[in-house]
């Protein structure tokens, strides 16, 4: 560790030259320049794809006119060289847009592109100021026996992160190949996705320990350590690990399913580690719900045999139409809504007598329980069309008021009075 530090010392040691500090106010002055209200202003006249790349090429031209002049340049240059490739990196954006879904760009260059890019960028900044080979060899302690080094270190983790991001579409496609050749259902699909990327990691893992010099008994131990571990402040995350795992094993909780939650139909989106991700639809929000909550309360699930949901409106017809009539006019209004499957047929009950109306309920069958919401708008306001045409009556409370004298005791009662 004494020896990283000394690195990081002499490294700050380059700021104290005069040519060092020149070139890092050179190029704080580009940025700054560019946050200023009149060049913003005038970046609007340019194109959008080219506006990005003139702080970039600003610099290159200062660390060339500091070269002509016999200064040095390289930092000035290389930071100018890496804003061009970051620029052109978010350019790349676009034209694969054209090929893939947002989302997935999105994904690519976020747990991709980006970090990779950054990653060299890095190295080849440590390569300006010293070299990656001797900073790879300096030691940062002991394991189990095990001398572990910066380049072990730095090559483990990007092994691992490899794996947790790179996992995904080999697993997916398996899934897939599995699919076709046995057979399952879209659901059983992904958990199967999600249950092979955890075996990758898993495997990669175990696979990255032994390559650092772990043994069996080293890894004995760790495990150990973490069993300690999950007694004081990990328990809640390992318990909603091991709950997602049993989920996809068992499939009562799969990717594309729809749960009932707090009265609203909610599509489960992704079953993480630790949570499982549910898309709500009436007001497009993402909840994460720790996985072992479905093992301590109660889920209602639309989509675990088949995705039909039976459904009811209510409504109050007046006392003088014939209950008959009613439900035969509500049937057959439900029919007519597009949403409404005709298969199972829609079926009206009369549910009491009410203190003004009866109450009348209508049930039916929904392909899709996410518009269920939508579609029970649908059958109301078809409902409502039909009785207006029908001239059924749907009756409302009515209050009656009476004059109030006080004290109560001198309020005379209503009493008929006698015939002349």
């Amino acid at each position: 560790m004494s020896e990283l530090i000394a690195e990081f010392v002499s490294w700050l040691g380059y700021l104290e030259r005069g040519s060092v500090q020149l070139q890092l106010l050179l190029l704080a002055a580009v940025l700054l320049s560019l946050r200023l209200r009149w060049t913003r202003r005038w970046l609007l006249k340019w194109p959008r794809a080219v506006s990005p790349l003139l702080g970039s090429v600003v610099a290159l031209l200062l660390s060339l006119g500091l070269q002509a002049r016999g200064s040095p340049a390289g930092l000035l240059q290389f930071l100018g060289l890496s804003w061009l490739g970051w620029t052109l990196l978010n350019l790349l954006r676009r034209p694969l847009l054209r090929w893939l879904p947002a989302q997935r760009v999105d994904q690519l260059f976020s747990r991709i592109i980006r970090p990779l890019y950054l990653w060299l960028a890095v190295l080849a900044l440590i390569n300006q100021l010293d070299s990656t080979q001797d900073l790879a060899v300096i030691g940062m302690g002991e394991l189990f026996g095990i001398e572990l080094t910066i380049g072990k270190i730095a090559k483990s983790m990007l092994v691992i992160y490899g794996l947790l991001v790179a996992s995904g579409p080999p697993a997916a496609a398996l899934a897939w190949l599995l699919q076709r050749l046995i057979g399952i259902s879209d659901g059983s699909r992904k958990a199967l996705e999600i249950i092979l990327s955890y075996t990758v990691v898993g495997l990669g893992i175990t696979a990255v320990c032994f390559r650092l010099g772990l043994n069996s008994t080293a890894l004995l131990a760790i495990a150990g350590g973490l069993s300690v571990g999950l007694g004081f402040g990990i328990k809640e995350v390992f318990s909603n690990f091991i709950s997602g795992i049993w989920l996809l094993f068992e499939g009562s909780v799969r990717p594309g399913e729809v749960l009932m939650l707090d009265g609203d139909s909610c599509e489960v989106r992704k079953l993480g580690l630790r949570a499982t991700l549910l898309w709500r639809d009436r007001d497009n929000a993402e909840l994460l719900i720790p996985n072992q909550t479905f093992f301590t309360e109660a889920a209602i699930s639309y989509t675990s045999s088949d995705r039909m949901r039976r459904s009811q409106v209510t409504v109050g017809a007046a006392y003088h139409h014939d209950p008959v009539i009613v439900i035969a006019l509500l049937e057959a209004t439900a029919l007519q809504v597009a949403r409404v499957l005709q298969e199972p047929a829609p079926k009206a009950l009369l549910l009491s007598y009410g203190d003004f109306a009866i109450n009348y309920a209508l049930r039916f069958w929904i392909a899709n329980p996410m518009d269920n919401v939508a579609i029970c708008s649908e059958v109301n306001q078809a409902i409502w069309q039909a009785f207006q045409e029908q001239q059924i009556e749907i009756p409302f409370p009515q209050l009656v008021e009476y004059a109030m004298t006080w004290p109560p005791e001198a309020r005379k009662p209503n009493l008929k009075q006698p015939a002349s």
